[in-house]
């Protein structure tokens, strides 16, 4: 089941929740009816036509949904240069943790880099999960930077990403993330995952799931 949730703030941020069934396969019977976890979805870019409907984050919200998470998948605002979406994504974490027990952060390409972004400073994350990040947003938003401060919150982090990959700036990212004895999983696939959508959403799924139950 899905509704549209409109999210507080100074800026116009619609998104979509997707909420678990109560007899998916993989939930546990204490996530019925409701699931007192979920985790937050970042689009790609907006400029690129990313959206909350991409279907990277749809098969990533189908994998949670199996196993008892809620899924919050949401547009951004107006484009701020990567400003205002980072402002965005915290926004939308805030309203999960007024609501929620346990909340995960998730993001793939642009989103993944807003993802890291936000949970460096955004306390009270369960886990984070970036695909296919890349490095900056821009030159003040600094991917790596962030995810060494969401290692040192002590976040459990994984970072997917296609060998492939020739769109985002991917490499420093991955540097950085093994350097810190982050997760790292590579698929041999290009940027947007053709045909693998399904098990991207599994991978991520598999890692965000036992850390929203912990």
């Amino acid at each position: 089941m899905s509704d549209t949730v409109l999210i507080p703030g100074g800026r116009d941020v619609r998104a979509t929740l997707d909420t678990a069934a109560s007899d998916a396969p993989n939930a546990d019977a204490e996530d019925a009816p409701h699931a007192d976890a979920v985790v937050v979805a970042c689009p790609p870019h907006p400029q690129q036509r990313g959206h909350r409907g991409d279907e990277r984050l749809t098969a990533v919200s189908d994998a949670l949904t199996d196993r008892g998470i809620d899924c919050l998948r949401f547009d951004y605002g107006d484009w701020d240069e990567g400003y205002g979406e980072s402002t965005d994504a915290d926004a939308a974490v805030g309203w999960a943790l007024d609501r929620y027990g346990r909340v995960g952060l998730f993001g793939f390409s642009f989103g993944g880099t807003v993802a890291l972004v936000a949970a460096a400073s955004r306390p009270g994350l369960a886990a984070v999960c970036a695909l296919a990040p890349t490095a900056r947003l821009n030159p003040d938003v600094d991917a790596v930077a962030a995810l060494g401060e969401v290692v040192d919150r002590g976040v459990p982090v994984r970072v997917v990403y296609a060998t492939r990959d020739s769109t985002a700036d991917w490499e420093p990212v991955i540097e950085r993330a093994e350097a810190l004895g982050v997760e790292t999983v590579a698929f041999e696939s290009d940027h947007f995952f053709v045909g693998r959508a399904a098990r991207v959403g599994e991978t991520v799924a598999e890692f965000l799931a036992p850390r929203l139950r912990e």
